[in-house]
């Protein structure tokens, strides 16, 4: 059994040494910039930087190590204009990292498979348009680009994916729904369908959203600016699995108010079997 956590830490150092008390195998961050001295010295990071040539603080997801009861082999991002064929190409910078997650020597056999965490940054309407909007489908669309380089074959991968997508699942206004659904319809096309996490498997909001619809299994994992735990009513962070193990994956949104964490972003536990 392979235990995983998903989580948005918002840049909080608090988030790094938290995580050390988790229990787990390894960490799919998002929003993640350099850990503590503290911290790093008890983790294994995978190869992307942290700083930027001046030396600034970048925000990245990152697959971290934090048990020795796995193996980690992390996959060297590559920024696309320096991609050759067969990289792991990152479109956008600190939007995707991944690893090979396996049984350490001497340690209870599993089969290997591809742990990816991934989180998009927003981007800006053109400016023709005349608006300020900002957009999330287009960046998470260039995600899933580089994603798809990890898939050969629709059926024949092992690999998870999560993260913090910044999109609703299941509603909105009918173009944006629409919009969103490419996302969701697009993993599931490259044979990873959204596995969690899902009510009951995670507190649903109360009072119940006016805009969210009554059949949904929608748990909410962040709260806005100004908020808590307790007033948390949006689902923006997920987890996708390929269809040969989506059986052995089960996933909790760690969402309850006295286990949220230091984050605007709730713990996505994922247990594999």
């Amino acid at each position: 059994m392979v235990k995983i956590v998903c989580w948005n830490i918002a840049h909080r150092h608090a988030a790094w040494q938290f995580l050390l008390n988790c229990d787990a195998d390894i960490a799919l961050l998002q929003e993640a910039g350099p850990p503590p001295a503290d911290v790093a010295r008890q983790i294994k990071v995978g190869p992307a930087p942290f700083l930027d040539a001046d030396g600034k603080s970048l925000s990245r997801a990152a697959v971290v190590k934090l048990s020795d009861r796995v193996q980690v082999e992390w996959l060297k991002p590559v920024p696309i204009h320096e991609a050759r064929g067969g990289d792991f190409v990152e479109s956008q910078p600190g939007s995707i990292a991944a690893a090979i997650i396996s049984a350490p020597q001497g340690g209870p056999e599993f089969e290997p498979f591809i742990a990816v965490s991934i989180c998009a940054e927003y981007a800006r309407v053109h400016r023709c348009i005349g608006k300020n909007d900002r957009i999330l489908d287009a960046p998470l669309h260039r995600v899933i680009s580089d994603l798809s380089l990890l898939i050969g074959h629709v059926t024949r991968h092992r690999i998870v994916v999560a993260g913090d997508l910044t999109i609703w699942h299941g509603y909105g206004s009918p173009s944006w729904k629409r919009r969103h659904d490419t996302v969701f319809d697009r993993m599931e096309a490259l044979g990873l369908p959204l596995v969690g996490p899902k009510h009951p498997h995670g507190r649903q909001a109360e009072p119940w959203p006016t805009w969210l619809p009554k059949d949904s299994l929608n748990v909410p994992t962040h709260y806005n600016i100004g908020g808590s735990p307790a007033t948390a009513t949006h689902q923006l962070d997920y987890v996708f699995a390929s269809r040969s193990m989506a059986e052995s994956v089960e996933v909790r949104a760690l969402n309850g108010v006295d286990e949220w964490g230091p984050s605007d972003h709730c713990r996505i536990e994922i247990t594999v079997t």
